[in-house]
């Protein structure tokens, strides 16, 4: 695998020429502790997992000073394991969800409503049209504070497909964020992975959630 500073600095150049201050999410599910480790000595301070066992054995390998984001499904078993361990949790999707999150959570918790803005049956996350009333309803819940909307980009090769759907979470964000809601400034675009961070940052990311083309991927991951 490549060196990580270098390619880290390249991607941050690229992202610095579209708008400061996105922040790079290194997604680390698929390499392993000393690859990891390799990111945060290049400068990377956002680290990504998607499983709580991967996220489990990382915390007890790492003890830098750096931001966990759990960004994949978290059934609501899995809660208890993980709340209390990460900084944001980018996956918040139903109402289930968020009554365990509040009832496990020590502290409020940073959290994005994952929205399918391209309807893809095979995604997860709420509709669009049913987001603002979802996020309302969250008021409730002192444990969780909504910082911002995450979604997935359609799996296409089709830039303009892609871009409108970044378009769409950002237009929504923006509504949300006009509510000026405590519990829920929703300031921030969690979108953009290793194919298409540029057109997300374009489009208003805040947040862009890099693997492969970041950290790479090894063959066996240590888990």
């Amino acid at each position: 695998m490549k060196p990580m500073k270098p390619v880290f600095e390249e991607i941050s150049e690229q992202l610095n020429a579209v708008k400061h201050g996105i922040q790079i999410i290194a997604v680390t599910k698929q390499v392993g502790v000393e690859r990891t480790k390799e990111a945060i000595r290049a400068g990377i301070c956002h680290l990504g997992e998607n499983r709580p066992e991967g996220l489990s054995q990382k915390l007890e390998a790492i003890d830098e000073s750096v931001s966990w984001h759990y960004i994949g499904n978290l059934q609501t078993r899995k809660v208890k394991d993980v709340i209390n361990e990460i900084d944001y949790l980018h996956s918040l999707d139903r109402s289930s969800l968020a009554k365990e999150i509040q009832k496990r959570a020590s502290n409020q918790v940073k959290c994005f409503v994952q929205v399918n803005v391209s309807g893809e049956e095979s995604k997860s996350g709420i509709a669009p049209n049913e987001t603002i009333d979802f996020i309302k309803s969250l008021e409730i819940y002192d444990k969780i504070q909504v910082v911002g909307l995450m979604t997935m980009a359609p799996n296409t090769t089709d830039e303009l497909a892609i871009r409108e759907a970044f378009k769409g979470l950002k237009s929504l964000q923006l509504q949300v964020s006009e509510k000026q809601w405590t519990h829920a400034p929703c300031t921030e675009c969690s979108m953009g992975m290793s194919n298409d961070y540029l057109i997300a940052a374009q489009e208003g990311a805040s947040f862009v959630r890099i693997g492969t083309a970041l950290v790479g991927a090894e063959s066996e991951a240590k888990r």
